[in-house]
C-alpha cells in the first residue's frame, strides 16, 4: 500500500448504516468452476430471486470485468491473479456499500481463492462450488472454447492446460449434471437468505 494514502470512507456513514438503510445485510456470493459449468446461469437466476425479494445485488462476470476494469490482463498465472485481486476489492467496496455482491469467475486454484477470501473478509465470503464433469462443460461449449484449446488455439485454458484445484471447504456444492437450475438454485438460496436477511441489533 501507498504510505502516503490513507483510506477512511466510512468516517461519516459506514457500512451498518447503510445497510440498515436498504434492510439488507451485504456477502459474497463468490461462483466457481469450470468454464460451461453454470456459473454465470446459476449466478443471474440467484440475482434474480433475491431481487423478487426486495434485495439489491450487483452480478460481476468475466465478460462485464474484462471488457472493462481488466480489459488490460490476460490469462497468465500472474494475470489470473491479478484479475482476482482487482475484482476482490471491487467486491468489497460493493459490500461496504451494504449491497448483495453475485461473482461468477472460474477463479482456479487454492491460492486464488484464498485470496479473495483475504480480501473480502471470512465473514463476508460465500463460495459456491459449481460441479460439473469436465466432459459435460464441453458439451454446452457455445462459445467453443474448449474446441479452440483443444486444438491449441488457446492457451493456458482451465481444466484443458491450465490447472484447476477442487476447493477444499467450499460453503456449498451444487452438481448441475445432476440438478436442475431451480434445484441448484432453491438449494443456494436456502443458504443465503439467513445470511443477507437484515437483523436489526
Amino acid at each position: 500500500m501507498n504510505d502516503n494514502v490513507f483510506p477512511d470512507h466510512n468516517k461519516f456513514i459506514n457500512r451498518a448504516d447503510k445497510e440498515k438503510l436498504l434492510n439488507q445485510h451485504a456477502i459474497v456470493i463468490w461462483m466457481t468452476g469450470l468454464s460451461g459449468s453454470g456459473k454465470t446461469t446459476l449466478a443471474n437466476h440467484i440475482a434474480l430471486e433475491l431481487n423478487r425479494r426486495g434485495y439489491i445485488t450487483q452480478l460481476l462476470d468475466g465478460d462485464n470485468i474484462r471488457s472493462g476494469i481488466n480489459s488490460n490482463l490476460g490469462f497468465s498465472i500472474d494475470d489470473r491473479y491479478e484479475n482476482i485481486r482487482r475484482i476482490s476489492e471491487v467486491s468489497k467496496l460493493f459490500i461496504d456499500c451494504g449491497i448483495i455482491c453475485i461473482n461468477s469467475f472460474i477463479s482456479p486454484t487454492h491460492k486464488i481463492r484464498r485470496l479473495a477470501k483475504e480480501i473480502i473478509g471470512i465473514e463476508n465470503y460465500f463460495e459456491v462450488f459449481v460441479n460439473a464433469p469436465i466432459e459435460v462443460c464441453e458439451s454446452r461449449d457455445v462459445k467453443g472454447l474448449y474446441k479452440k484449446a483443444r486444438k491449441g488455439e488457446l492457451q493456458n485454458f482451465t481444466g484443458i492446460d491450465a490447472p484447476f484445484d477442487i476447493p477444499e471447504d467450499p460453503s456449498i456444492t451444487v452438481k448441475t449434471n445432476k440438478q436442475s437450475v431451480d434445484e441448484s438454485v432453491l438449494k443456494i438460496m436456502e443458504k443465503i437468505l439467513p445470511l443477507v436477511r437484515y437483523k436489526d441489533e
